[in-house]
Order: C-alpha cells, then sequence, then structure tokens
C-alpha cells in the first residue's frame, strides 16, 4: 500500500485513513474513527484486507475519501478504518 497516504487530512484537519495491522479496532473505537454506525464495504480480495466507513456518510453530506474510495473502486464518504492481516474482523 505504498501509494496510499495515511496522513492525508480533510480541510479540517480530520485524518480520512487509518490502518490497524495487529489487532483490530473495538466496535466503540471503529465508530468514533469513522464518526457513527460502521459499515464494511464489499472488496475485491476480501482475504487480504477490509475497509469500515461510516453507514450513514451521504446522508451526513462527509467529504470524498479518494485513497479509500480507490481500495473500494467505488466513491466512499467520510473517515475510513483499512483492516490488514490480524486487525481483519471475523
Amino acid at each position: 500500500n505504498a501509494y496510499l497516504n495515511p496522513f492525508l487530512k480533510t480541510s479540517k484537519g480530520q485524518r480520512m485513513l487509518h490502518f490497524f495491522k495487529d489487532k483490530p479496532p473495538t466496535l466503540e473505537e471503529a465508530q468514533a474513527i469513522v464518526g457513527g454506525l460502521v459499515e464494511m464495504v464489499p472488496l475485491m480480495n476480501p482475504e487480504n484486507m477490509q475497509l469500515l466507513i461510516n453507514e450513514e456518510g451521504l446522508m451526513h453530506d462527509l467529504p470524498v475519501n479518494t485513497q479509500a474510495s480507490m481500495i473500494a473502486g467505488q466513491r466512499l464518504v467520510g473517515p475510513a478504518i483499512v483492516l490488514e492481516g490480524d486487525a481483519m474482523w471475523d
């Protein structure tokens, strides 16, 4: 994932991409990061990575997350969480 910048921020200084590789976030931690209800986005290679976003991001008019959109191959909004390895949810 060398092309991903984990420090990309919105104009309000909010980090848009959060990575977990060793330990998964709890549901509460994930909700705090995405700012609401958590939705897992279907990916082409789900055995390698999972992507979590705010389920109601469009309704809340959250900004487009370019990097998360690139990962998913679809337009996504708001902060996203990338889970890899031992951090992936069951």
